[in-house]
């Protein structure tokens, strides 16, 4: 069991206590199965038959069935994808069974019920805490263990300061542990919640807090506003910025016109014309004499923005130089020397724009054009190239909800373009299985003709991956030899050199190509206005964020454009996020539905080893994210934080965990 606890990260009584519940339920107690109504149940019953099948349509997906029964009637229990109860449950023994008793496809069964042996509830009531579990720990496990261990509470440390529990009445860290695993009622569940939420956003937000009052003390450069010379740029354009735009680069413009860093967020759906705001703030450092980065996730982006950035700076004399590791050494050290003198103005690349190697002369911005966080280490390394704080713009496609944004980039001000371009239509989307496949390939084949082009997107690279669903190596050969043989198929993924990747890209651009296959390389920031098909294989696999930036490669042009979702999946919270791409194209509309079917750590996957580590706050509780928020600010500007040491040393962790490490 020891063995079994390490893995779940329980290594001592602390560990335990800190296991939280991730459920409390209620249940109808039912004395007879003849009495069951809609709803969560609770009830005894013996195991009749149990077996485990995969489904028809969805290999990878395990169905256990179990027949219950007591001298009034029969029940059917289903649980997905956790094969091992058919081991678990024995036929003919009697268990208490709770869980929520719902019609659907056709027949009524209970869903997912959690179970145990009659009389092994250790709550008071029957208010039942269901804990993250194993195969081997189950919840009655756990629920056993902790009973044991409750005792051990009043030695936990409490982390809050005695001012901040005062002032917002939070009960004390050993009574909140108790009640949230054995709450006699739920005044005191509420009670323990209150002071957990609490203390998790408390860290979050000042954690936030903290590293904005550390930029705000760093020296800076003052990027001087002179609107002659945003009125030459917007100039240059051929059609009129939107006023969303026009208030982002207002507000950015404003924030590097000061000798303290900018460290702000531009949030804009696909499309929306982030990297022109940018632009224009790259060229204003010109103008004032200071270098700018824009750094990207991927080269061929990188490509992109240097093609677009030089053909509209070059009009101002603005020199733009591309650093990415395709270059040979000796065009390397010749882009070196150029940067090192100050002869290029703006720069674009990947991380090697932040290489050891990379000195500058007088770098005054950085664009950082990525999902991932610009944080502490690479702050830090900038500082020591520039020898003061050069000004941060964050650009991500990933709209974040304004909750979420609070409280995990509370460091960040933050602008919004929630506008797009005059003249897009929508793209239409829908969700399609298998048995539609000829249509949508006819339907496709015709636009092609009229000199549209496709994008197909598959989860994996090749076969040797195989879990059940398409590669992309296996459907180009595919395509190539039946339906499409007549068209020009391309093929690129991330095992492809830079230059192939890239070749095969401007192909595609420049129209050679009718067909481009690729994994989800291609998801961010890739601009082919004669592309409005896209079709995505295995969608059950993608994220709702991710699925929406490959939707957005599509319908750059005014063209109608069109996205299919292939999946047969069969699981109802898939089916319903999957559907959600059918009725909206508003990206911030998604972010909300996706942090609410899957929870932020999930979406912001890259931080969530820490910095999303809510086991009880909930995301969506603004009235006390309001409170919390105001807590921390009165602390940080009355309170030294190393008087704090717990809470210090919890803040310097999270503090580490907001970087593209």
């Amino acid at each position: 069991m020891e063995k079994s606890l390490n893995s779940m990260g329980i290594k001592n009584i602390a560990d335990l206590l800190n296991h939280f519940p991730r459920k409390w339920e209620t249940y109808q107690s039912i004395n007879r199965i003849q009495d069951i109504k809609p709803g969560l149940v609770s009830f005894e019953a013996k195991v009749e038959n149990i077996a485990m099948r995969r489904s028809n349509r969805h290999k990878r997906l395990t169905i256990t069935e179990a027949i219950l029964s007591d001298d009034t009637g029969t029940v059917r229990a289903v649980w997905f994808n956790q094969p091992y109860l058919s081991q678990t449950l024995l036929k003919g023994k009697i268990y208490r069974f709770r869980g929520n008793y719902e019609y659907k496809n056709g027949y009524v069964s209970l869903a997912a019920p959690s179970f145990e042996k009659p009389g092994t509830n250790v709550n008071k009531e029957d208010i039942i805490t269901i804990y993250p579990e194993t195969k081997k720990i189950t919840s009655t496990i756990i629920r056993k263990l902790i009973s044991q261990c409750l005792d051990y509470t009043n030695q936990l440390e409490d982390i809050l300061p005695e001012e901040i529990s005062q002032t917002h009445k939070l009960i004390p860290i050993d009574k909140a542990i108790k009640f949230l695993h054995q709450p006699k009622d739920f005044k005191e569940l509420e009670l323990a919640k209150r002071r957990i939420s609490f203390e998790e956003m408390f860290e979050l937000i000042l954690t936030g807090l903290v590293i904005k009052q550390n930029i705000k003390t760093s020296p800076s450069v003052e990027i001087k506003y002179d609107p002659k010379f945003a009125k030459k740029f917007v100039g240059l354009l051929d059609f009129e910025l939107t006023s969303a735009q026009k208030k982002a680069a207002h507000t950015i413009l404003e924030d590097v016109d000061s000798d303290k860093p900018m460290n702000r967020m531009l949030e804009g759906d696909v499309g929306s014309g982030k990297t022109l705001v940018a632009l224009m703030a790259a060229a204003m450092a010109y103008n004032s004499g200071y270098q700018s980065v824009i750094m990207v996730p991927t080269e061929i982006l990188a490509r992109q923005h240097f093609i677009g950035a030089e053909k509209l700076l070059s009009k101002l004399g603005i020199k733009v130089g591309l650093l990415i590791s395709a270059l040979k050494k000796s065009e390397r050290e010749e882009l070196k020397d150029k940067i090192r003198s100050g002869e290029l103005d703006c720069i674009i690349g990947t991380h090697a724009l932040i290489s050891k190697d990379i000195e500058y002369q007088k770098l005054g911005l950085v664009v950082v054009d990525e999902q991932h966080r610009f944080g502490v280490n690479q702050r830090s390394t900038l500082k020591g190239k520039a020898k003061y704080m050069p000004h941060v713009l964050t650009m991500t496609a990933t709209p974040i909800p304004r909750s979420l944004a609070l409280v995990v980039y509370g460091d960040l001000d933050v602008s919004i373009i929630d506008e797009l371009p005059p003249g897009r239509k929508p793209i239409q989307t829908k969700l399609v299985k298998e048995i539609d496949r000829v249509h949508v390939y006819s339907l496709i084949d015709s636009l092609i003709a009229k000199r549209q082009q496709v994008y197909i997107v598959c989860p994996l690279i090749s076969e040797s991956d195989k879990l059940g669903v398409k590669s992309v190596e296996a459907e180009y050969k595919t395509l190539q030899k039946t339906v499409f043989k007549h068209r020009k198929i391309g093929m690129v993924h991330g095992k492809l050199k830079a230059e192939e990747k890239s070749r095969i890209m401007d192909d595609f651009k420049s129209g050679k190509l009718d067909m481009l296959l690729a994994t989800s390389v291609i998801e961010v920031g890739v601009d082919v206005p004669n592309a409005t098909i896209m079709i995505i294989e295995g969608a059950e696999r993608f994220g709702l964020a991710a699925l929406h930036q490959l939707r957005g490669r599509v319908g750059r042009g005014e063209m109608q454009s069109h996205c299919y979702l292939f999946s047969d999946s069969e699981n109802p919270a898939t089916i319903k996020r999957l559907k959600a791409l059918e009725n909206t194209n508003d990206g911030f509309r998604l972010a909300q539905i996706d942090l609410e079917l899957r929870g932020p750590g999930e979406i912001y996957g890259t931080m969530q080893s820490g910095i999303l580590d809510l086991r009880v706050a909930d995301i969506y509780d603004h009235k006390l994210i309001s409170e919390v928020k105001q807590a921390a600010e009165t602390f940080i500007n009355k309170h030294n934080l190393l008087e704090y040491a717990q809470l210090a040393e919890k803040i310097n962790r999270l503090k580490s965990i907001t970087t593209l490490d």
